[in-house]
């Protein structure tokens, strides 16, 4: 089965609405503001997962920095999920400057059958992801629920784009060696952190680390895939689209055109994702 591990989708008022959200959450106005940014609902998602031939998706938030928009938006992701049980597996949206309400909604999340936590923007969500302090009473409550928690990442060099931001390769680093028991799956490959697998010392803090393709094709060459695997491991890599800015069939046609075996590829396109999904409680 074709799993797609980073995917987007908003309650219909996100788009009917959408000056008032832009106006409200910071990170939706940076990313949304344009009104040709594609808002997609749920039955679009189940709708482009049958076309592209994906049998399940992992749905997210995008990094509120609104409790109430969160709220509202992981509202609509557990509604998604209680609707298409075995196609959508949802993420709850929270900020861990929050603090203590974060911990409130990862629970009322958890209770509600999400099975993660992410995307986290720590830029527009105004937390430093690599302070440990900061981010132990949220940990702790991912930790305890079994939860996988997904972050943003962003290239230290390369171009610029809208929402890129400063989790950089480092910063990261910081946040995987004050968590090592955390399952953590870092967007948009890290941000090039697989690359600095070549030190001993970043490899071997890496046991329970993913990286998910999200955005690739507007990021890096098709090489992006031999490179990682052979320098993390194939089952370290998610397929992820980041639907909907992609939809899933250009990362599937990119995975299957690479020069992986065809068990590396299999297991990028949906038997990784399986196996972490079913770790996850």
């Amino acid at each position: 089965m074709i799993i797609d591990f980073h995917t987007h989708i908003f309650p219909p008022t996100f788009d009917t609405d959408r000056a008032r959200f832009v106006e409200t959450d910071a990170t939706f106005g940076a990313l949304y503001a344009d009104p040709k940014a594609r808002i997609s609902t749920a039955e679009d998602m189940i709708e482009v997962m049958d076309k592209d031939g994906v049998g399940q998706s992992v749905i997210m938030g995008i990094g509120w920095a609104d409790s109430g928009v969160a709220r509202e938006a992981n509202d609509y992701i557990i509604d998604a999920v209680s609707r298409f049980p075995d196609r959508l597996v949802g993420f709850a949206g929270v900020n861990p400057a929050w603090g203590a309400d974060a911990v409130g909604e990862i629970n009322r999340c958890a209770d509600a059958g999400l099975r993660g936590v992410g995307e986290l923007h720590s830029d527009s969500q105004g937390f430093d992801l690599g302070d440990q302090r900061s981010m132990t009473p949220l940990m702790e409550a991912v930790e305890a629920r079994g939860l996988i928690i997904t972050t943003h990442s962003s290239e230290p060099v390369g171009h610029v784009y809208q929402g890129k931001g400063m989790t950089r390769p480092e910063v990261l680093w910081q946040f995987i060696r004050n968590f090592p028991e955390a399952t953590v799956v870092c967007a948009h490959w890290g941000g090039g952190l697989p690359f600095y697998a070549l030190m001993p010392e970043v490899r071997e803090s890496l046991s329970n680390v993913y990286f998910d393709t999200a955005a690739s094709p507007f990021l890096y060459t098709p090489d992006v895939f031999q490179t990682v695997a052979q320098l993390v491991g194939a089952d370290k890599i998610l397929m992820g689209s980041d639907y909907g800015l992609l939809r899933p069939s250009r990362l599937i046609k990119q995975v299957q055109e690479s020069s992986l075996t065809t068990e590396d590829k299999e297991a990028i396109l949906g038997g990784n994702a399986e196996r972490l999904l079913g770790n996850s409680g």
